[in-house]
This record gives structure tokens, C-alpha cells and sequence, in this order.
């Protein structure tokens, strides 16, 4: 962490509403206001060395760490957050018509537990105007975009309404990441169960071929029991599926330190208190589908040590944002060349023979 974001940015932005915080660092990133540390010929150098080709689902990454879904919602600064260091960036939660969310406040910081809480609920500009921005976009890096069914739609109706909002974003999208996972749309994890996960998928990814296929990926909670994540692995095989983003947030407040986190009410948690239980879901993927799904692991990376133990347990790729709030702009450059130079010390010749390297 900068010394300069660490002692200035950060104390200013967290006097503030951690909404209004992120609304201003947004804003900075579009007017170019944060200076990219971005990573040196040196460091570039080693960290291709290091990783060797990263290709995932037929595109090539630059570099295993994407920023997670729920940072640039609406597509704003996608080419921004690629010059700071991250190797891809998934946009979303993309509903079909626009919606504000749920009321304000949303998003609160739980600095004593390095996590947040929020309950946002797929605030977004909705499929048609992020896609004509992504449509406007010259892409730096690759660009995930994450879809959610509207607030309003009953599950009866989820599909028709995902379907809506896949065709609208697909010809703009390097993957495109399925969203049944929030606990913020009322009913919408009920959308994972084996009957309802099975059918979704089968038609999103029947109007996938029909549009041109491209890589389809699933987002799951980590509250999910064994058999239940047995069954989306069992789902995504049989639909051909490429993969998994393991996890979304988590409704428990399990391991927390902080004395106010009743105060904030419902939401999920992200950050330190969820890397545990999304390392154990990424094993048991892996584990369980022996390798075939490609896994972005995602849930409590402040440091390469946690990069690595996701890893380790089967994620080939990795997302992240709380950390990246806490952290500030330095911190992709230090995740990405700190992992490369575990990879190293580690004595693999490249991440893909990292993969997993624990639970072989």
C-alpha cells in the first residue's frame, strides 16, 4: 500500500459514506485523476516469465487478477482499472431495464475486519446503455460482464428476463457471468437449486450458440451445503458450462471481530472474514470436477499469499475488490508481481502448474 493512500486518500474517503467514497473514486478514474502505478518493463518481464500464456476458456489474459463485479457496474472505467494492473475487468451486476437498487444507505465499511457489507441490489444503468458504452469502448484488457435478472421479475420469469439481457450485452462481452448468487434481489438464490440451475443454463447457453458462443460462467454463493455445489458442478458439465466464479458474498457474519456490524443489518459480507469459505468451495469444485471447469476464485485477497492459496486450491483466475478498497491503486501491481514471484520461489514453472498444487 502507497504510504500516500494509506495515510491521506484513505483517512479523507473513509470520513466519508462508503458509497459516496466510491462514487468519487469512480469519478477520479474517469477523469484520470488516480496516477497508475501500472507495473514496469521489469516487472512485466518477470511476471510473463513467471505465469507463462494464461489462456482460459480461449482468450488470453495478461495477468490472473481481475477486479470482481460491483465495482464498475455500469462500464465506466474499465480501461482505467487495466492500466492500474488488473488483468481483466467483469462489469455488473447488468439487469435488463435499469434500476436504482435498494435504499441508501447500502454500503458499509467494517475496517477492523478488513471487510465490507452491502445490500446495493443490482443498482445499475441497465443493458442498453452499457452495452452502447461498451460497443464505444477500445478495450485494453479482457472484459467480463456480469448479468443479474431485475428486482421486480418473479423466478418464473427469470429466464425470459436473463435472456433479455444476454442477447442485448453479448456481442460486447469477452465472457459473459450468470449472477444467481446476490442476497440482494429478493428469491434470487433460489435460482441455484439443481431443477432451477439446470434449466436456466440450458437456455442461456442455447441462445449462446445461436448468437455465437462465447465463454459462459456461473457465480455461486458461499453458503451453499456439499450437494448443492455438487449439483451446479454436475449442471455446468452438462451444459457445457466454462466455468465458475467462486464466491459471491456471504450472509453470515461468522468470524467477525467488530463490535457494529448489527447495526448494519442485512447484506453481504465480503473481504478478510470470507476467505476461508471460498478457499473450501474452490477445492471442492475442483475437486469434485476433477479439473474440467475453470474456477475464478474470488473472496478475501489482500496479499499474494492469499492470491496463491486460491491457487493452490484449484482457481485459475482471481477477482477481487474489497481489498482493492482498502488497499488503493498500488494494489494490483503488488498482488500480480507478488504472486508471480511466489510462483517462482515455489519452484513452478509457470501458475498453470500451480493450479490446484495443494489438493493434488
Amino acid at each position: 500500500m502507497s504510504r500516500f493512500f494509506e495515510k491521506v486518500v484513505r483517512p479523507t474517503l473513509f470520513r466519508m459514506d462508503a458509497e459516496r467514497a466510491h462514487e468519487i473514486g469512480i469519478k477520479a478514474l474517469e477523469l484520470g485523476l488516480v496516477n497508475p502505478p501500472g507495473l514496469t518493463k521489469d516487472q512485466t518481464a518477470f511476471i510473463r516469465e513467471a505465469f507463462g500464456p494464461i489462456r482460459r476458456f480461449g482468450i488470453e489474459f495478461k495477468n490472473p487478477l481481475g477486479i470482481a463485479a460491483g465495482f464498475d457496474k455500469n462500464a465506466l472505467v474499465v480501461n482505467q482499472l487495466a492500466e492500474l494492473g488488473f488483468g481483466f475487468v467483469e462489469v455488473g451486476t447488468v439487469t435488463f431495464g435499469p434500476q436504482p437498487g435498494n435504499p441508501k444507505p447500502r454500503l458499509f465499511r467494517l475496517p477492523e475486519d478488513d471487510a465490507l457489507i452491502n445490500r446495493l441490489g443490482f443498482n445499475n444503468d441497465g443493458a442498453v446503455m452499457i452495452a452502447e458504452r461498451l460497443a464505444k469502448l477500445k478495450k485494453s484488457c479482457v472484459v467480463g460482464v456480469n448479468i443479474g435478472r431485475n428486482k421486480e421479475v418473479k423466478n418464473e420469469h427469470a429466464i425470459e428476463n436473463y435472456l433479455k439481457v444476454f442477447e442485448i450485452i453479448h456481442p460486447f462481452a469477452d465472457y459473459i457471468a450468470i449472477n444467481v448468487s446476490s442476497p440482494n434481489t429478493p428469491n434470487l438464490r433460489q435460482l441455484q437449486s439443481s431443477e432451477n440451475i439446470s434449466a436456466l443454463l440450458s437456455s442461456i447457453q442455447e441462445k449462446n450458440k445461436a448468437l455465437g458462443e462465447k465463454a459462459l460462467l456461473i457465480k455461486i454463493a458461499p453458503d451453499l451445503d456439499s450437494a448443492s455445489i455438487e449439483s451446479i458442478v454436475d449442471a455446468c458439465l452438462n451444459v457445457k458450462v466454462s466455468g465458475i466464479i467462486a464466491t459471491n458474498t456471504t450472509t453470515s457474519r461468522e468470524g467477525l471481530e467488530s463490535g457494529q456490524v448489527e447495526r448494519f443489518g442485512e447484506g453481504g459480507l465480503s473481504g478478510r472474514p470470507l476467505a476461508r469459505r471460498s478457499n473450501e468451495v474452490i477445492e471442492q469444485i475442483y475437486r469434485y470436477s476433477k479439473g474440467a471447469l475453470v474456477i475464478i476464485g474470488v473472496g478475501g485477497i489482500f496479499n499474494a499469499e492469499d492470491a496463491f492459496e486460491k491457487i493452490s486450491k484449484g482457481a485459475s483466475l482471481l477477482q477481487a475488490y474489497t481489498g482493492f478498497i482498502y488497499s488503493g491503486p498500488s494494489f494490483p501491481v503488488n498482488i500480480v508481481h507478488g504472486l508471480a514471484q511466489i510462483i517462482k520461489a515455489r519452484g513452478f514453472s509457470n501458475i498453470d502448474e500451480a493450479i490446484g498444487s495443494s489438493v493434488k
